[in-house]
């Protein structure tokens, strides 16, 4: 038997719509990035990217575990001398919540090119109203 690679061309994806409320940060994050890898389809390649679109609502009422609002960190730099800037996760929960799911998911997708081409299939909505009604997304249980 031999074994079958994806075409780019030949798939097929479909659009999830996850519902991050009360949702734990990181086991959402990692059914997200399995879904937008591909992983969940009998086709998956790995230098392939075959995954599916994935539109999450309710970025704003996400949970985290532990003292994590206040003590985990997200750091950025400008690329200048001194430039190093840092949030705490509860703070940016307050400011962009869309971006606490978007950083997530992109440290458990790998380290490449596709990586991004994978994230760019991912929509975080901060609130519960997502413009993606015509793609009809399925719900996906998490």
């Amino acid at each position: 038997m031999k074994t079958q690679v994806a075409k780019k061309d030949e798939v097929v994806r479909d659009w999830f719509l996850v519902d991050a409320d009360s949702k734990v940060l990181g086991r959402i994050a990692t059914e997200i990035a399995n879904v937008l890898r591909g992983k969940n389809k009998p086709i998956f390649t790995p230098s392939v990217d075959t995954g599916d679109f994935v539109v999450v609502v309710n970025a704003e009422k996400i949970a985290l575990t532990g003292k994590k609002l206040s003590d985990k960190m997200y750091y950025s730099h400008s690329e200048y001398p001194g430039g190093l800037k840092s949030i705490t996760a509860g703070k940016l929960l307050d400011k962009k919540p869309e971006d606490l799911i978007r950083k997530a998911v992109k440290g458990m997708l790998p380290k490449n090119k596709l990586a991004r081409h994978m994230l760019n299939k991912l929509k975080v909505y901060a609130g519960p109203v997502h413009p993606h009604s015509a793609q009809q997304p399925k719900t996906l249980d998490i």
